[in-house]
């Protein structure tokens, strides 16, 4: 893509999320969202394939039909109560609406399946933006109006981490991995939204984190299957000793940094008397962290080829850039340790 177009489209990009987010007008937020949606378009189809216009296709229609529910919801609240304010959505049928149809633009359980078959038309680096990036105007949304609709949100969250977690065991393809791991880390968010948007907000940094990191070693490794994962230590024997440990980050296991979230959710659902979700959204984790142990298990434990074609790449000096790889993974890998001072940044 021509510099110049590239630069216009990220610029439009941010310019969409960032009118989204400092808006308390539902026409203002639902303009910031179109633009997002129109900026990325190009993006996604910068390299023609077939592919990548399917899932350009498929995600244009979701967006558009998100959208068109989220105006004729906030046109019908201003029509019953006469407010377009964000933090007035106090009718329920608006407000159910504009719930679902924000959950259909993050990728929400059962509202899903276009997620994953998006994100595997799409090359690394325009799926690392859309599932980062594109997902903090709607989330922005779903925190101002969180407080009205609790119990839509706790049912959506559960479903969210135990498709999430489900629906990656039988994948081979690594970016549909990487988007039902996206589903279930939100199903985590949007559990604990309403009781405390400053530590789902923390959640999603800690999610931008992890995610980044992935799609790097991805990119960098140059993999897409969980097949070609079992050729990474011949490529890069240090990063394939890295990654899994990345991927038990995921998974939520202590004492890297995917456990300080959940660690705080849970322990906040304990304090609101819910045993049973918190039980039951621990559970489900189980299934996401099986499929990163088996990403893991490819990528360390196959015996690789000792020929030499197959010895030869570590030995080639890469030109690929690794600074923003290594500090994403010392990110993802070290900062439990900081809890008590995330704590307080984020809840002061």
């Amino acid at each position: 893509m021509n510099p110049f177009m590239l630069f216009l489209m990220l610029s439009s990009l941010t310019a969409g999320t960032l009118i989204t987010l400092t808006s308390t007008h539902w026409l203002m937020a639902w303009m910031g969202l179109e633009i997002n949606t129109f900026a990325i378009l190009p993006l996604m189809t910068q390299k023609y394939h077939p592919r990548a216009m399917e899932a350009t296709t498929k995600y244009f229609i979701i967006q558009t039909t998100a959208a068109t529910m989220i105006l004729f919801a906030a046109t019908s609240n201003a029509w019953m109560t006469g407010q377009w304010e964000i933090q007035q959505m106090n009718n329920t049928l608006p407000l159910a609406i504009i719930t679902l149809a924000l959950m259909l633009k993050m990728g929400l359980a059962p509202l899903h399946p276009w997620f994953p078959e998006v994100l595997q038309g799409l090359n690394f680096s325009t799926g690392l933006i859309l599932s980062t990036w594109q997902k903090l105007a709607p989330f922005s949304l779903m925190l101002q109006i969180s407080s009205f609709n609790s119990t839509l949100l706790i049912i959506f969250g559960l479903i969210s981490i135990l498709v999430g977690g489900w629906g990656g065991l039988n994948q081979t393809q690594l970016r549909k991995v990487l988007g039902y791991s996206s589903v279930a880390h939100l199903g985590w968010m949007i559990l604990v939204m309403q009781y405390s948007p400053n530590l789902a907000f923390l959640t999603f940094i800690t999610y931008v984190i992890l995610t980044f990191s992935m799609f790097l070693t991805f990119m960098f490794n140059q993999t897409t299957t969980v097949n070609m994962l079992s050729l990474s230590s011949t490529k890069i024997p240090i990063l394939s000793a890295i990654i899994p440990l990345i991927l038990l980050s995921l998974g939520g296991l202590p004492p890297l940094t995917g456990f300080l979230p959940k660690w705080l959710i849970i322990a906040e659902l304990t304090k609101q008397d819910m045993m049973v979700a918190a039980t039951v959204a621990a559970l489900s984790a189980l299934l996401s962290l099986y499929f990163y142990l088996r990403l893991s298990y490819a990528m360390t434990l196959y015996i690789t080829p000792n020929n030499l074609p197959a010895v030869l790449p570590w030995r080639l000096t890469s030109i690929q850039n690794t600074t923003p790889l290594a500090i994403s993974t010392a990110l993802s890998l070290l900062l439990l340790p900081i809890t008590p001072s995330a704590l307080a940044f984020v809840f002061h």
